[in-house]
């Protein structure tokens, strides 16, 4: 419990301050720090698939790509306009008040009698291991049971990942010309 509290207090510090800060690259720094708590607060979690995505995508490839866009513009410090964004102030309460509305009629955090925790879930719990061979019940249902959707996810994150390095190739090869 009180891991948890220090690193929502990380957390938050760290949310507030890239909000803050207006040198590019430690924004970016910064960033992949966020993201390195967020994976932390998630094998605290018991969450440890969700953790390695989460340090693989989002303080790996993420804080890679943003110091890219970083070299190819050149930019150090963020121009800041006088002009106050009203209507994106709007945009994000009223989109954030949507979330909110949405979220009010999911079932409390750690009850049996929802319906995730009645179909599903204890059948994976007690034929994983006997069915699978693996005792870590995650492992197996993302390797056998949901293996489709793991490959899908592959296939999408690989995709990305050739878009980007052509993308970041054919900027190189004009400033070449």
């Amino acid at each position: 419990m009180i891991v948890n509290i220090i690193l929502l207090a990380f957390l938050l510090t760290t949310a507030v301050y890239i909000s803050r800060i207006t040198i590019l690259f430690g924004a970016v720094m910064i960033y992949g720090i966020y993201s390195l708590l967020c994976a932390t607060m998630f094998v605290v979690l018991d969450a440890v698939d969700v953790a390695f995505t989460e340090a693989a995508v989002g303080t790996g490839i993420s804080t890679i790509l943003m110091l890219s866009a970083l070299s190819l513009t050149g930019s150090r410090i963020e121009i800041t306009h006088k002009r106050k964004p009203i209507m994106a102030l709007c945009a994000s309460l009223g989109l954030g008040a949507a979330l909110l509305w949405g979220t009010s009629d999911m079932p409390h955090f750690a009850d049996a009698s929802a319906p995730a925790n009645l179909h599903v879930a204890p059948y994976y719990l007690e034929e994983s291991s006997e069915q699978i061979g693996i005792p870590n019940v995650v492992t197996s249902v993302l390797a056998s049971y949901r293996g489709y959707d793991t490959l899908g996810e592959v296939v999408v994150i690989f995709t990305a990942g050739i878009g980007v390095i052509s993308l970041l190739g054919r900027t190189t090869r004009r400033r070449e010309d």
